[in-house]
């Protein structure tokens, strides 16, 4: 131990520590610490893994799987498991403990990772750990003139928060059990450990229960989970080292269970799941015993099915309207002395968290099940921000963020990746308050999402939320991250992640045809409108029914041809573009103006088309201004006053959304034409 002590002290004078904000090696998260040396550790047919100490089954299958994806992604080697001593290895991986029989938040995840250009060296805690290195190992593979190599470092590692999770909503649109797999596997890859599964709304109940048969023979439309399904599922998960966590949302959001068990509702009536989105009026009475015997039953029924210590339950958005509207719940609420539908729902919330305790469980809930009554060790999922995150911690309540972490809402990476659980409002948190934020998870609601394009709603932007989660605070280069995101989105593409692979194919249903060049180059530069505005553009209401087949649901939510176009717009204009920047400007521009003829021939044979050509035949006339703007630049000409003037209106027009979309590269163009007349551009 001591002569191991003296050459990793030796090592560590040898090479230089590189700063974590400079993303060495493109990892997604950045390590706690990173040491690089010289020289690189060939990967070759030959490679051989070896596990000293801890050889638990559920290591053995980690193992399986790293090599799995290592062969994958060099094509070179057995898909089998190549197992030997650690003389023979190419890997050797140490772990002193095994794993706990359920996973719980709070587990050592660290690792060492010591690479040689003759052996790798994995060392952790325990199996969990173990886990986390072999994902760094993959991401530190790359090809080198010699072949597929790792370099040579020394990697210190361990997430900065326990709790570091992706939601994934299955009732407004279900996701098969396939999809959900692949997910995991991207989860894992950037080390995430909860899967947080949206099981019920008011769309649909997705899991089957013996006792109630009903909510899904009557609530699911005939797509639900079966209880095999469910363990198939966690065990997936827990090979991966994340946490499976179900979510049955309660009070409100129940329609469907009221299709099968409407006694449970508020309100007399027959009952359906529902097929548009929004806050529905249908909630559980919180006054009859008998949604309490109905919910201890299926709890309990639930709680040995999902072993993670958590359940979640909802809570959030009750409109209180068959409440106000029901006399014997306002004379109930009048005898116990209940003020208000506020105080109604946390006598349910505390009703219901007795139960989920008496079934060995902790209970989880949105912002709305907060009241000071609760036992302290419920966690609150905070969806208002951080403030409402911070106030839950300072009254002794462990808490999640997820506002900020919608990938719904269609924003940027950037802007999510500004949003950090202990800033804004939980700034001032003092140390041992801070400790209550567990951590944060990603949202995918599924309103607009189906197994065709939920990969690119979600990667490869959640890959800069993991690292939000993982890496120190002080990890914030927005350049180097959208590089490093780079990298990730194609290794994620080896995992069988749709995110890239499913756009040219709905491309080509767009057109119609194999030629989808056209449809391309213009949805290439478009992303769906941001937050809400899709439902209120909406000419016509959407439904579960509705195909999700149009430009808006194929456009990736960010368009990294028009952020790459912005950057080369604003050196231009700054006079530091060189030749080979302002031709890709050109060429790009020059596409953009000539692809309306090429749209039109498809257009006449694709109803999916015709919505967009305006914005196609906008971006043609401004491209055709663009590049006017950058010869008077080049030239040093000011362009006349009234040209420019009418160029910035059609840009001013262009920015607006059509067919649900925005066309990003008209705020670009503008800047160029502003130049062009003369004018400071907008912003500087």
């Amino acid at each position: 131990m001591r002569s191991r002590i003296l050459i990793l002290v030796l090592f560590s004078m040898l090479v230089p520590k590189l700063p974590a904000q400079e993303g060495p090696f493109g990892l997604m998260p950045v390590p706690a610490s990173v040491q690089a040396g010289e020289g690189h550790l060939l990967i070759t047919p030959s490679f051989a893994v070896a596990v000293t100490g801890n050889t638990e089954v559920r290591l053995q299958h980690a193992v399986e799987i790293f090599t799995a994806h290592l062969h994958d992604e060099t094509g070179m080697l057995p898909n089998e498991v190549s197992l030997t001593d650690a003389s023979k290895a190419t890997l050797v991986i140490r772990t002193e403990a095994i794993s706990r029989d359920v996973q719980e938040p709070g587990e050592d995840e660290s690792y060492d990772l010591d690479i040689t250009s003759s052996r790798a060296t994995l060392s952790a805690p325990n199996t969990l750990g173990a886990m986390r290195g072999l994902e760094t190992f993959l991401q530190l593979l790359e090809v080198t003139r010699e072949g597929f190599a790792i370099p040579v470092v020394r990697i210190h590692d361990q997430p900065r928060f326990p709790w570091r999770g992706l939601m994934i909503d299955v009732s407004r649109h279900f996701i098969p059990l396939d999809v959900l797999k692949r997910n995991l596997d991207g989860m894992a890859a950037v080390k995430m450990n909860v899967f947080h599964w949206h099981l019920s709304d008011d769309q649909g109940f997705r899991v089957e229960s013996k006792r109630y048969p009903n909510l899904t023979q009557m609530g699911s439309g005939g797509l639900y989970y079966t209880q095999e399904e469910v363990r198939e599922l966690i065990a997936y998960a827990r090979d991966r080292g994340i946490r499976v966590v179900p979510e049955f949302d309660m009070p409100g959001h129940t329609t469907a269970w009221f299709a099968g068990y409407p006694e449970l509702a508020s309100a007399p009536g027959t009952y359906t799941p529902a097929t548009t989105w929004g806050i529905f009026d249908a909630a559980m009475d919180p006054t009859k015993e008998s949604t309490y015997r109905f919910l201890d039953e299926f709890i309990g029924e639930m709680a040995k099915l999902f072993p993670d210590p958590y359940f979640h339950i909802g809570g959030d958005e009750v409109n209180g309207k068959q409440w106000d509207a029901n006399p014997r719940i306002q004379g109930f609420m009048h005898l116990h002395g209940l003020k208000n539908d506020a105080d109604l729902q946390t006598y349910f919330t505390k009703r219901v968290q007795e139960i989920v305790h008496r079934h060995g469980k902790i209970m989880i809930g949105w912002d709305e099940v907060l009241h000071p009554d609760l036992p302290k060790n419920v966690v609150v999922q905070s969806w208002r921000g951080q403030a409402s995150l911070a106030d839950a911690a300072r009254q002794g309540y462990r808490g999640l963020l997820s506002y900020g972490y919608y990938l719904d809402l269609m924003w940027p990476a950037a802007r999510h990746y500004a949003v950090d659980p202990l800033g804004d409002g939980a700034s001032d948190l003092n140390a041992e308050q801070r400790t209550r934020v567990l951590g944060g998870e990603a949202c995918m609601w599924s309103e607009y999402v189906s197994p065709e394009n939920i990969d690119s709603r979600i990667w490869p932007r959640t890959a800069v939320i993991a690292e939000r989660l993982w890496s120190a605070p002080a990890v914030q280069d927005v350049a180097s991250m959208y590089e490093r995101m780079e990298i990730v989105r194609r290794r994620l593409d080896f995992l069988g992640l749709t995110h890239d692979s499913a756009y040219p194919r709905m491309l080509r249903r767009i057109a119609g045809s194999d030629n989808a060049g056209p449809v391309r180059v213009l949805t290439d530069v478009v992303e769906p409108v941001k937050d809400y505005a899709r439902e209120e553009l909406a000419t016509v209401p959407a439904t579960s029914a509705t195909p999700l087949n149009r430009v808006v649901d194929a456009a990736r939510p960010e368009s990294l041809t028009a952020r790459e176009f912005s950057q080369m717009v604003d050196a231009f204009v700054a006079g530091k573009a060189d030749q080979a920047m302002q031709a890709k400007m050109r060429s790009w521009l020059t596409s953009w103006r000539d692809n309306p003829s090429k749209l039109e021939a498809l257009a006449a044979k694709s109803f999916l088309l015709p919505e967009v050509m305006p914005m196609a035949k906008n971006l043609s006339a401004l491209a055709a201004g663009g590049l006017e703007a950058m010869d008077d630049i080049s030239e040093h000409k000011t362009a006349p006053a009234d040209w420019a003037k009418e160029q910035v209106a059609l840009a001013e027009q262009a920015k607006q959304p059509q067919a649900q979309v925005l066309l990003m590269v008209a705020e670009p163009i503008e800047k160029l034409l502003q130049a062009a007349g003369g004018s400071q551009p907008a912003g500087n």
